[in-house]
């Protein structure tokens, strides 16, 4: 979740959007509630050709006709997954199977929409690597998932122009939070015999 400016830094980046499809858990009125620039940020995404769809879960986004259909992006980035406050304190085990639990139905939907590997798809999760995140053990979610890690780099904040990082939700939503050491990983389909 957030404000969709991360999205908008690659589509002014890109000089276009049309090639981007954003997405977020939030409805149109709960993104405008939660967040004071992402009204905003949508309709700059809109003019540059961006298609923005609402209500996504990651768990069932296979499901929503207006993603399209199966294999047919080329990339699918989570930003900083997190699956709320809700379950406890970040180090506690409770908490850390929640964010496997979310990363895993990501990486799940993302493996039938991006396309196979030798066409360039690619599954990215933007996250941090210090404990307790390190606990996810993104690697092994994916390997789980039938993906393998092809790359991971480090994430610099200040590669994205105009991206503010969001908490997402509760009281809080439009606040940023200390990205710290963070990394691209970077997925690929493994490949099936």
């Amino acid at each position: 979740m957030g404000d969709f400016s991360f999205s908008l830094s690659l589509a002014r980046a890109f000089g276009s959007a049309t090639n981007l499809t954003a997405t977020t858990l939030d409805t149109q009125g709960e993104l405008e509630r939660k967040f004071k620039n992402g009204k905003a940020n949508v309709e700059e995404l809109e003019r540059l050709g961006c298609s923005v769809v609402y209500g996504v879960n990651v768990h069932s986004m296979t499901t929503k006709p207006s993603l399209g259909g199966s294999a047919i992006y080329d990339r699918v980035i989570f930003n900083f997954p997190h699956a709320g406050f809700d379950y406890g304190r970040e180090h506690e085990i409770k908490l850390i199977m929640r964010h496997q639990e979310l990363v895993r139905g990501f990486m799940k939907s993302a493996r039938v929409l991006v396309k196979d590997e030798d066409k360039g798809g690619e599954i990215h999760v933007i996250h941090k690597t210090e404990y307790p995140f390190s606990e996810w053990k993104l690697m092994s979610l994916g390997h789980k998932e039938g993906l393998d890690l092809i790359s991971e780099t480090e994430f610099c904040l200040n590669h994205y122009p105009g991206y503010s990082n969001k908490r997402g939700s509760g009281g809080y939503s439009d606040s940023t939070f200390p990205v710290g050491k963070s990394s691209t990983f970077m997925f690929k389909k493994q490949f099936l015999y």
